[in-house]
């Protein structure tokens, strides 16, 4: 069973203020983790993650088949993850980057995918992405869509001690 969905950034910036090669016992019990099936990424936020180097990016790479939740794949309810998708995309257009010429400081469609995920599965979301410091209109960032959205968010280090990991 999924227990959460992983941004990008919710790997990416903790593995570069804390290297695999420096934090090896931390990085192995992530990746435990990672390796366990618990964890759920969209087609858009895998083909970033395997991008990710070292110890950690293998994990990834080797566990596609637990993280990679696809549409149309048997198990787990993509019809209601599409739904999320196209109404997240309509209510949330003029804040989508790639629908209003690439403004800086919002959301992507990358974001809108792993929080319909996180919707659909009912699970929160981790990513590194502070809430904007100003209530905006035309800014919004992942932990501003997940709570209009009623869609747990975690930074990494909500993650961890949730899981007790690192303790």
């Amino acid at each position: 069973m999924k227990e959460y969905c992983f941004d990008m950034s919710g790997i990416s910036n903790p593995l570069e203020t804390m290297p695999a090669d420096i934090h090896t016992s931390f990085w192995n019990l992530v990746s435990d983790y990672l390796a366990s099936g618990k964890v759920a990424v969209t087609k858009e936020i895998y083909d970033e993650m395997v991008h990710i180097p070292g110890p950690v990016g293998d994990v990834i790479r080797k566990n596609e088949a637990s993280m990679l939740l696809e549409v149309g794949q048997d198990g787990w309810d993509w019809e209601v993850y599409v739904k999320h998708v196209a109404e997240l995309q309509e209510k949330y257009e003029g804040v989508i980057s790639e629908f209003n010429g690439g403004r800086r400081n919002t959301i992507c469609l990358n974001d809108i995918s792993i929080i319909a995920l996180g919707k659909a599965l009912g699970v929160p979301v981790v990513s590194m992405e502070a809430p904007a410091i100003q209530v905006s209109n035309t800014k919004k960032r992942i932990p501003e869509v997940c709570e209009l959205e009623e869609v747990l968010h975690y930074d990494f280090s909500d993650f961890l001690r949730k899981e007790g990991i690192g303790n």
